[in-house]
């Protein structure tokens, strides 16, 4: 190993740790309940985010001086099993390339921005040293997500994404709303993590490895060619997309994204403005390759992005709360970004990713005083701001208009469907194996068993009742 690839480790290295450290830092002070100061939680925290940028900046320089596109930093093995019918191997790579240090810079200085303002915004709060735990969890989950290497990588960035924000949902949990809200969105996080584990399976069925080098003809984005057939290509793509719809809540899955804003200011902004309604996409980026293997899939992806910017756009217009109406804005936007990776323009949605994630958390953060700033410029002005419709708006009938607004603000009625073609069908499945089973038993014991209906309670089950 040479001096430049022992500095390209020891900075990449370097990178990762931050964010990890932190972590555990402040989890081992709730873990034995000696919470820090709100002064140095924050100061801990801009620290981790500081030694995470400088190195990536590093990083981008020396790449550019030396003239490689593509730098791997692998840890090892985590766990690797041999046998004569199965190969198997976690290995804890990540990539430094042209999709992963725009996006990690990105999460750095959005990160440490958004740190920066909850410090004064949370202050004194309750949950202060609670935020910043579960914001550590975040942004070494973004850490990991956007240099992974290996798809098991990802995964591990992926779900500590969602974990964490499932908690910030349910930030107020002595209320019952963030709290049943948190469950559903941790309920469709759920799902796409099983599409997403599904491809993992399969990815390594089909290459014998979960290195994304394996799956496409070169390791550098976006050369690289995918090296699977037309059909496994969409196989593994329609997966993925189904994962990546669940995370940046695209069609049908939407109707989570407003039940997020139950948390807190900042948490929406880094969340469902800024990153983490981005990292479906980014997931889309870093497999584009399979889309050149398959025109079907190519052609789902850009449908799935104009149905969910179009659906966006019509419940972003008729929302009467401005951060779900600036949430239904990022979904427009996330779905023009999904037809963008669909046409192949990939270097387009990178930018638009950076572009839009800035504009938005700037919006978030400003929108509890948004009606302040409002009424101020109408005073300046002297008279009300009138809101005038566009052409093609006028020129749409009265019942177009009535339906689109009953669309809008019903949210495309997209829990509806899913709670009774998706989730009512599940329960009465999993209720009929339950009656079968308790029947079976019944018959067993010849008696009323302990899972029977009709079984007396034991009598610390009766005290409990009682």
């Amino acid at each position: 190993m040479n001096v430049t690839e022992t500095v390209f480790q020891t900075l990449g290295t370097a990178v990762v740790a931050s964010p990890t450290i932190l972590l555990a830092t402040l989890g081992l002070a709730a873990l034995i309940d000696r919470p820090f100061s709100e002064t140095s939680v924050s100061r801990l925290t801009q620290a981790a985010v500081l030694f995470s940028l400088l190195p990536a900046i590093g990083i981008l320089v020396l790449m550019l001086a030396v003239g490689t596109r593509y730098v791997p930093v692998e840890i090892g093995d985590w766990v690797a099993i041999e046998d004569v019918d199965l190969d198997f191997h976690f290995h804890l790579k990540f990539v430094f390339d042209r999709l992963s240090i725009p996006f990690l810079i990105l999460s750095c200085v959005l990160c440490g921005v958004v740190g920066a303002f909850t410090r004064r915004y949370l202050h004194r709060e309750q949950g202060y040293g609670r935020f910043f735990l579960y914001y550590a969890v975040f942004y070494c989950g973004m850490v990991i997500s956007s240099l992974a290497g290996t798809i098991e990588t990802l995964f591990v960035g992926w779900e500590m994404v969602g974990l964490s924000s499932a908690l910030l949902v349910a930030y107020f949990h002595e209320r019952e709303n963030p709290v049943r809200n948190g469950q559903r969105v941790w309920s469709i996080y759920r799902l796409s993590d099983a599409a997403f584990l599904i491809a993992a399976i399969t990815m390594h069925h089909m290459t014998g490895q979960g290195d994304f080098g394996g799956l496409m003809s070169s390791g550098v984005w976006p050369e690289g060619t995918a090296a699977v057939s037309s059909g496994q290509a969409l196989l593994v793509g329609t997966l993925m997309l189904i994962a990546a719809a669940g995370k940046s809540a695209l069609f049908p899955f939407s109707g989570w994204l407003p039940r997020a804003m139950e948390g807190p200011t900042p948490s929406s902004a880094i969340f469902y403005g800024a990153l983490s309604v981005h990292l479906g996409v980014y997931l889309l980026l870093r497999m584009s390759p399979l889309l050149e293997a398959s025109l079907t899939l190519q052609l789902m992806v850009i449908t799935l992005g104009a149905v969910s910017a179009v659906c966006g756009a019509l419940m972003s217009r008729v929302q009467s709360d401005i951060k779900v109406s600036l949430a239904y804005a990022s979904l427009t936007q996330v779905g023009i970004i999904v037809m963008e990776i669909g046409l192949g323009f990939r270097y387009l949605a990178l930018i638009h990713i950076i572009g839009h994630a800035s504009l938005r958390t700037m919006q978030l953060l400003r929108a509890p005083t948004l009606l302040r700033d409002y009424n101020e410029l109408e005073n300046a002005i002297g008279a009300r701001i009138t809101q005038r419709q566009s052409g093609w708006t006028r020129m749409l009938p009265p019942s177009v208009h009535r339906w689109a607004y009953r669309f809008g603000f019903d949210r495309g009625f997209m829990d509806i469907a899913l709670d009774k073609f998706v989730v009512r069908p599940f329960l009465a499945l999993f209720l009929f194996f339950d009656s079968l089973e308790r029947q079976v038993t019944d018959w067993l014991s010849k008696e009323a068993s302990r899972e029977s209906d009709d079984a007396a309670l034991h009598p610390e089950e009766s005290q409990r009742v009682a």
